[in-house]
């Protein structure tokens, strides 16, 4: 039996939003962010809760003991959250301790304005369209957060027309990306996460106005690699109840790779994304590797 529900998709402002987040919205866009706050956004499925762990470890000083002192979702909470019976992300954040790491997949157009009245740093993560699919598919079939997705085929037909939870890929990542240089936005991208995770790591520590050693550094690696954060329980999110996320149909934490969606795709499938991405992004310079 999959786990995955009758959701309802509910537009806001043109945004597919599940009903509960639909209905709490307006609380979203009342927000009062604080200069101090830290804001990792992504559309779903990209990495985001990947660059919480290393944020969360960067303002814990690399001590693991320290980082797993609650689960990721309750260290970084979800701006926009709303699921019934539970604590909504902006309750969570509204008692949080300062300053507030906030996680959220919002396009830059719906971030509640005091964000910008505050000039808040945000870190965004962007991944490749074709990845994202397969690991979006994945999550709604466990999720029961999340509409049933169907088979594979109808999945990735919705997710072209943008009619999953979120909207557009697109519309997200070219909206970032256009507005980077308007505010404190550090513009990241999870294949070279992936490729040289120092690097990007050192990229965010900048950002932050952070400094660290080397073996520091390095510590935060090793504990935010894949293989680590998928048996870190405070990480993988094991914690959820089974009846909100199945993690026996797929685990929220499933390969975390470069280059999945090939096992995926058909050749007629890949040719007909081709040909509709290069339509969609024929207005931007931002850039994506499928594989690396």
């Amino acid at each position: 039996m999959d786990v995955a529900s009758s959701q309802t998709l509910v537009p806001v402002h043109g945004l597919l939003l599940t009903e509960h987040i639909a209905e709490n919205f307006e609380n979203v866009e009342k927000f009062q962010a604080r200069p101090d706050d830290v804001v990792i956004a992504a559309y779903p499925k990209c990495g985001n809760t990947w660059t919480s762990e290393i944020v969360d470890l960067i303002y814990c000083d690399g001590d693991e003991v320290k980082a797993r002192r609650d689960a990721i979702y309750n260290r970084v909470p979800f701006l926009e959250l709303c699921v019934p019976g539970m604590p909504s992300g902006i309750d969570q954040l509204n008692a949080a301790a300062f300053p507030r790491l906030v996680k959220t997949h919002l396009p830059i157009h719906l971030m509640p304005a005091s964000f910008w009245e505050k000039d808040v740093k945000v870190i965004y993560v962007a991944r490749n369209a074709k990845d994202v699919a397969v690991s979006y598919y994945y999550l709604h079939k466990m999720s029961s957060a999340m509409p049933d997705p169907g088979p594979w085929d109808v999945f990735l037909d919705n997710y072209v027309k943008a009619n999953v939870c979120y909207s557009s890929w697109y519309d997200n990542v070219k909206g970032w990306w256009e507005k980077r240089h308007d505010h404190k936005i550090l513009y990241i991208f999870y294949e070279d996460m992936k490729e040289n995770p120092k690097k990007e790591i050192k990229k965010i520590l900048q950002f932050l106005g952070k400094e660290m050693s080397e073996a520091i550094v390095d510590k935060i690696v090793y504990l935010t690699s894949f293989e680590v954060m998928k048996d870190n329980d405070m990480a993988n999110y094991k914690t959820i109840p089974t009846e909100f996320m199945n993690q026996t149909i797929s685990p929220f934490m499933r390969k975390g790779i470069v280059g999945d969606w090939k096992n995926h795709f058909t050749v007629a499938q890949n040719e007909q994304f081709d040909e509709d991405y290069k339509r969609k992004m024929a207005d931007t310079d931002l850039h994506f590797r499928t594989e690396i």
